[in-house]
């Protein structure tokens, strides 16, 4: 067995011999084999690297798109905050510019409030004559507008039955068979007695009383007053129906103070039996004011006699 090779390389300085043992060839066989599979592993990580670099290049333009997307959207955000703030900024300076003028309102028409310390000591209705109470009972709306009837809507937000998504509901919605008589809850003069499409309350009447006071029926079938008529508290105005966007027969029915709508269930509870329940119920009037110019039209007999005598008997409280 042949253990030595022999490596002649021959060039223009003749010819040269190089003797390797079989052992020295197996070792360099072993050497250029490494070498090459450390080659290729290398060529393939440096492949595996490249991709790898590729994809986090990727992801890298992806992220940056999305805080670019994210920055655009809070900068819109930021400009809407904007924009709601000044909304409410203006939203706040035109209620303070609304309550200076109910503040005039209520001067203009003799409800100018009276310093006290407390609604009770300032409102003493137990000072108030019987013919007082009587004349505040027939200007302002008391009791109820049918004589028998079943309230299914109460006032505040609820899911419209119409439109199926929540609203403010103005009012008491109160169920009645059409044609069912409606009478008005306080004197006072016909201002609306027509359809009103844009409320959606089909046919409509409004009444304003005194004091500031106004009441609106809504869904009616048929009306009783024309514009201008003057009515007494207890005088039948109109029937119930279900006109307009009304779901059901009924009658809808609201009370307003200076163009503020106002629960309307406690002045459905409101009687000469019943006289505080008002006054506990609702802090958005001065009734100590109103209740002084009251007694000042009680005791001028020009101004009684104008208001004409109280007609109660026509209204179930």
């Amino acid at each position: 067995m042949r253990d030595r090779y022999t490596v002649t390389i021959t060039d223009y300085r003749g010819a040269r011999h190089f003797n390797f043992s079989q052992l020295m060839r197996r070792v360099l066989g072993a050497f250029g084999t490494v070498v090459t599979l450390g080659f290729i592993a290398g060529a393939f990580s440096i492949y595996m690297l490249s991709s790898k670099v590729a994809t986090l290049n990727a992801d890298l333009q992806t992220l940056e798109d999305y805080q670019a997307h994210i920055k655009h959207q809070n900068q819109e955000l930021l400009r809407k905050q904007k924009g709601l703030l000044s909304a409410v900024d203006e939203k706040v300076e035109a209620l303070g510019r609304m309550s200076d003028e109910l503040g005039d309102l209520e001067i203009l028409i003799g409800l100018k409030p009276e310093p006290a310390s407390t609604l009770t000591e300032r409102l003493d209705s137990a000072s108030l004559t019987a013919q007082q109470k009587r004349m505040m009972l027939e200007s302002i709306p008391s009791g109820y507008p049918l004589r028998q009837t079943r309230l299914t809507s109460s006032f505040g937000m609820r899911v419209h039955p119409v439109l199926n998504r929540k609203a403010m509901h103005g009012g008491l919605d109160m169920s009645a068979a059409i044609g069912t008589p409606i009478y008005a809850t306080a004197s006072g003069v016909v201002e609306w007695a027509a359809p009103h499409k844009s409320s959606g309350l089909g046919n409509m009447v409004k009444l304003n009383h005194n004091y500031g006071f106004s009441s609106t029926f809504g869904h009616l079938n048929k009306i009783l007053v024309r514009v201008g008529d003057y009515v007494q508290r207890g005088d039948l105005i109109g029937h119930t129906g279900n006109s307009g966007m009304s779901s059901a027969p009924h009658l809808h029915y609201e009370i307003r103070y200076l163009h503020r709508r106002l629960d309307p269930k406690p002045f459905t509870e409101w009687s000469f039996e019943n006289y505080d329940v008002l006054f506990e119920h609702e802090g958005h009037i001065q009734w100590d004011s109103l209740a002084e110019s009251v007694r000042k039209a009680v005791s001028s007999p020009e101004r009684l006699l104008s208001q004409g005598q109280p007609k109660l008997s026509a209204i179930s409280n």
